[in-house]
């Protein structure tokens, strides 16, 4: 993994940041699939990675893309879905991290996954379990673009924060019924596709790339106080047009 990730008191205030803000976003109602994309952002903004995703298990066990820090990042947690192999798959099975210092050299594990990983860029990898004690319901996938193990603190911390996006997802009185993913985690699967087709209708509104549209997207929900999720969903029905969310400089 590279060493960009930020050092010393700098380092420590922001991880401090992200907690607090991860702990004040799962109180009460709140948006599970904002709460996912903070979450792979604090880890390529605080964390030795070049790029996360995040992979969760809906009330079929069928695993789903639910974030990612960018689009090239999406298409390789796809990819391992489509093609049944990848560290996440392997993180989810076992319960266990994956941590890959060189994916040249594990060809033989994932043959098609770790080629194409390499070609995009990225060297390195760990996937880091959501799980909550005997219960895995999904992966965080850490990328770096140099080879080299992901540092035993950072490793800390990634696990800290996919313990405490899992906690919110599950919540203590679903556990205590002995339920395995709540309704709630149902929900934010279904916004992904709903966030999918909105980032589709603003990149090509204002001519963006995906990732762009994206955030644009995401700026204008928290700019307007409103749940990612339903502006997304205003924007794709026409409750919203695009010109009102893209910046004046975008000819919509």
């Amino acid at each position: 993994m590279s060493s960009t990730a930020p050092t010393g008191a700098q380092r420590e205030s922001q991880l401090l940041h992200a907690f607090v803000q991860m702990a004040d976003t799962l109180v009460d109602d709140y948006d599970v699939a904002d709460v996912l994309h903070q979450l792979v952002d604090h880890c390529v903004r605080l964390l030795d990675a070049a790029a996360a995703g995040l992979m969760l298990s809906d009330q079929r066990g069928n695993l789903q893309v639910l974030a990612s820090s960018s689009e090239r990042t999406r298409l390789l947690e796809l990819f391992q879905i489509q093609n049944n192999e990848g560290p996440c798959l392997d993180c989810v099975r076992s319960g266990e991290p994956v941590l890959v210092a060189d994916l040249t050299a594990v060809t033989g594990r994932w043959p098609m996954f770790a080629p194409l990983a390499v070609a995009g860029g990225f060297v390195s990898v760990a996937a880091v379990p959501l799980r909550l004690r005997r219960e895995t319901i999904g992966a965080l996938n850490l990328f770096g673009r140099e080879p080299g193990p992901l540092n035993d603190q950072d490793a800390q911390v990634a696990r800290a924060l996919a313990d405490t996006a899992t906690i919110g997802i599950l919540q203590e009185r679903a556990i205590r019924r002995g339920e395995v993913l709540t309704e709630q985690l149902q929900t934010a699967l279904n916004s992904r596709i709903i966030i999918e087709q909105a980032k589709g209708v603003l990149a090509y509104a204002g001519d963006l790339e995906m990732e762009q549209a994206f955030e644009t997207l995401r700026r204008y929900a928290r700019s307007h106080g409103a749940r990612l999720s339903e502006v997304a969903h205003r924007l794709v029905t026409g409750g919203i047009l695009p010109r009102e969310i893209l910046p004046d400089s975008v000819d919509s």
